[in-house]
């Protein structure tokens, strides 16, 4: 539990200034990078108190300058807070609605333009996320996303969800594939204990979505891509 307790000290002690100084500053002048910054060097900074180190392959592979579909596998509650500061540029993303309502955090998700996600959505609710993801995809956002639409609790691939390739489909957008291993060691599935350690991101060359002639082959293409960059028994 000491990882979990010098995790939250270190946002507690660093947060808390920076809330007070950059959440007014962005909601007043619509300007969410300095905020998106200082809580991506918080994070960091937490895990680093935590001892816990990343290993990123791979970063090169966004290209600079054009706006892509982050597509990830998904191990651990670590995952996001671990990823997003690693990713070349800006990025939003998709997140649970309730995570929408917490209080500050879900406020800070509305201003950085993350996109509300129902886990058991209708088609319309969908639709709707789509297009929001593919209005942020326009002004020059990354949209990052955990394709298996959940945690795995064993660490193996699970399969993936259709919507980040109906969105892939419909913009063109290059998808940047991303292994993340090691983080199921740091902190499991259904615990809240973090723990010190090692993991590894390794970011994949961009899949274009107009070099497949159908949705799965794409899909089976991000899949053998993310799988390629794990242990062999996390592959599924």
């Amino acid at each position: 539990m000491i990882g979990t307790f010098l995790v939250l000290a270190t946002i507690l002690v660093l947060g808390i200034p920076a809330a007070v100084i950059f959440i007014p500053l962005a909601a007043l002048t619509g300007k969410v990078r300095p905020l998106y910054d200082v809580t991506c060097f918080i994070t960091r900074t937490a895990f680093r108190a935590a001892g816990i180190r990343f290993v990123t392959e791979g970063a090169e592979h966004v290209p600079a300058g054009q706006a892509c579909i982050i597509m990830a596998n998904h191990v651990s509650n670590l995952d996001p807070p671990a990823l997003i500061p690693r990713i070349p540029g800006y990025t939003s993303g998709f997140s649970k609605r309730s995570v929408f309502k917490l209080p500050v955090f879900g406020y800070c998700l509305k201003l950085g333009e993350f996109i509300p996600v129902d886990r058991k959505g209708n088609k319309e609710s969908a639709q709707q996320s789509i297009a929001a993801a593919k209005r942020l995809l326009d002004k020059g956002l990354h949209i990052t996303t955990f394709v298996e639409g959940t945690r795995s609790r064993d660490g193996r691939l699970l399969p993936f969800k259709k919507g980040p390739f109906y969105l892939a489909e419909a913009t063109g957008a290059p998808c940047i594939p991303v292994s993340i291993y090691g983080t199921e060691t740091l902190m499991a599935k259904g615990s809240f204990g973090i723990k010190g350690g090692t993991a590894h991101i390794v970011f994949h060359p961009p899949i274009r979505p107009g070099d497949y002639a159908t949705r799965e082959e794409l899909m089976l293409a991000v899949r053998a891509s993310i799988a390629s960059g794990l242990p062999e028994w996390m592959r599924g």
